[in-house]
């Protein structure tokens, strides 16, 4: 069964929410050091041996795309689910991107409008 596995927050200044989280919650916020020019930073919320999931901070892309957490949800084939998205009443926001090392990832929208991600790890994915 495809369950959350990563969230991310969008923000328009990305020095700020870092400090902000930081400090509210003492979370450990580190530059993503991956392939290409994606500039994001890694959320640590706590010990892997604990309940709960990390999750990542980057830069607002733009009034377009709605902000705040994005949940994402680890699915076998983006491609199969974004069909099932689409068939039972969803919305696909961004179609399926590839990050490289890690897999591909597709924003959604369900039939409220809550947006939310699905991801299919890949370590292969260029």
């Amino acid at each position: 069964m495809p369950r959350v596995v990563h969230f991310d927050i969008q923000a328009d200044d990305v020095s700020r929410a870092a400090a902000f989280y930081s400090k509210v919650f003492g979370w450990k916020i580190n530059k993503w050091e991956g392939p290409g020019p994606m500039e994001y930073w890694l959320i640590t919320t706590g010990d892997d041996k604990e309940p709960g999931i990390n999750g990542g901070l980057g830069k607002r892309p733009g009034p377009e795309r709605p902000g705040g957490f994005i949940n994402a949800v680890d699915v076998p084939s983006v491609d199969e689910y974004v069909r099932r998205i689409t068939q039972s009443g969803g919305t696909i926001v961004m179609p399926k991107m590839s990050i490289p090392t890690v897999g591909y990832f597709a924003l959604c929208a369900d039939t409220e409008g809550n947006s939310f991600g699905i991801i299919q790890l890949d370590k292969n994915a260029k």
